[in-house]
């Protein structure tokens, strides 16, 4: 038994899987179909998307631009956590599906849509970060998952009901995909098929975001990286918007064969799944931001940053962007990056980014602490002998007492 749906927002790519989706609601729910087609950087034009859903007839069609929002309200408040997820992948995937669904959520209140759709499959991580954020935003909307309920078992299934139905079908689609990719402005990901022997390395037409580090030039290119309160705000000197900088930084992770990243990651739904990753410029952002923080924020807080990030990462990687824990490590996350302003030196070198120097107003750092020479007039090297043995108490103790 179908619900009753009268009109659904369905998250559009314009490409055969979610056409056949497009198809497959108006066929079973006899409903009216919005489609939003989002900009996240994925280097595409959109525009075939918004053409292909008029001849599908559908007549409310969303493509939006959203680079500048994904970039400044998704990726840069993650990073200001340093966060990777199992201590190395950085999340390009799971940052954008919070903005996506909220987008959905507002055209379905545009448009008086009583439901939403996407196209994550049944085994993928996709569903639960999509879903659990369409429930956060609007407890009561209906959600529609065709993989997990239509009757297709092949893809011949699918090109057999795309002919029944007029849906045009490119010739490079009619069989299976050698690997799927998604991408945005953060990352490229490459999963499946070709790719899901983990003892196999990765083919090198795998990779769209970088060169190899092997064909890298042999001469390093060194880059200044502003930062304002934990975000980047310039490269060079030149200040540029979040999308235009994360794009500039793009350009110089790819020259130089910086981001690629072959991983096995435990994904939520229970299962390991092996992917190829390319996050060129936010690989170089990590590495500058954490250089960024070594010099302005305090050792109590850096460390506990360091502690709660595995957490953060955890809530984003698995869907709870909207949840109420992730925003409050973000409260703590953003006070600590008050002072995390300055300039990071980079080299960047045939796959490496490598910190040569960085300096801020508020530095900690202090050469007259830390210098060999006679230094600071309020540090007296005596004091050492007492801190040594106060901190040396408990270690004592346990051997005389046990031995």
């Amino acid at each position: 038994m179908v619900d009753q749906v009268n009109k659904v927002v369905l998250a559009y790519s314009g490409g055969l899987d979610t056409s056949i989706i497009l198809k497959w609601l108006q066929d079973t729910y006899k409903c009216e179909v919005v489609t939003f087609t989002a900009d996240l950087g994925q280097g595409e034009d959109l525009e075939p998307a918004r053409e292909k859903a008029k001849m599908l007839g559908i007549t409310e069609i969303f493509v939006e631009d959203l680079r500048e929002e994904f970039v400044r309200d998704f990726v840069f408040p993650m990073f200001r956590a340093n966060t990777v997820y199992e201590g190395t992948y950085l999340l390009g995937t799971s940052i954008a599906r919070p903005l996506i669904a909220k987008r959905q959520i507002e055209i379905a209140n545009i448009t008086g849509a009583d439901a939403v759709a996407h196209g994550a499959t049944g085994k993928g991580n996709d569903q639960v970060r999509f879903e659990l954020s369409y429930y956060a935003l609007n407890p009561h909307i209906k959600i529609i998952a065709p993989w997990r309920e239509w009757e297709f078992s092949s893809r011949t299934d699918l090109i057999n009901y795309a002919e029944s139905r007029q849906i045009p079908i490119a010739k490079d689609k009619r069989g299976e995909a050698p690997f799927s990719v998604d991408a945005n402005l953060l990352h490229a990901s490459s999963e499946g098929k070709i790719i899901e022997d983990p003892w196999i390395e990765g083919e090198e037409f795998i990779y769209s975001r970088t060169i190899s580090p092997e064909d890298a030039p042999d001469k390093p290119t060194y880059i200044e990286i502003g930062f304002k309160r934990g975000d980047p705000i310039s490269i060079d000197g030149q200040e540029l918007s979040p999308a235009k900088l994360l794009t500039s930084l793009n350009n110089f992770g790819h020259d130089n064969g910086i981001g690629r990243l072959d991983l096995v990651e435990n994904r939520f739904v229970g299962m390991k799944n092996r992917g190829l990753y390319e996050t060129p410029g936010g690989t170089i952002l990590h590495t500058a931001h954490r250089a960024m923080e070594s010099l302005t924020l305090d050792r109590g807080m850096a460390h506990l940053k360091d502690e709660l990030m595995p957490k953060y990462a955890e809530l984003i990687y698995n869907g709870f962007w909207y949840s109420p824990e992730r925003e409050m490590l973000q409260t703590a996350i953003d006070h600590s990056q008050q002072h995390v302003t300055g300039v990071v030196r980079l080299k960047l070198y045939k796959g490496n980014t490598i910190v040569v120097g960085r300096k801020a107003d508020k530095s900690l750092y202090s050469e007259d602490y830390v210098t060999f020479e006679e230094g600071a007039a309020d540090y007296d090297h005596a004091d050492a002998h007492g801190f040594i043995r106060l901190n040396a108490l408990r270690l004592r103790l346990n051997k005389m007492m046990l031995g």
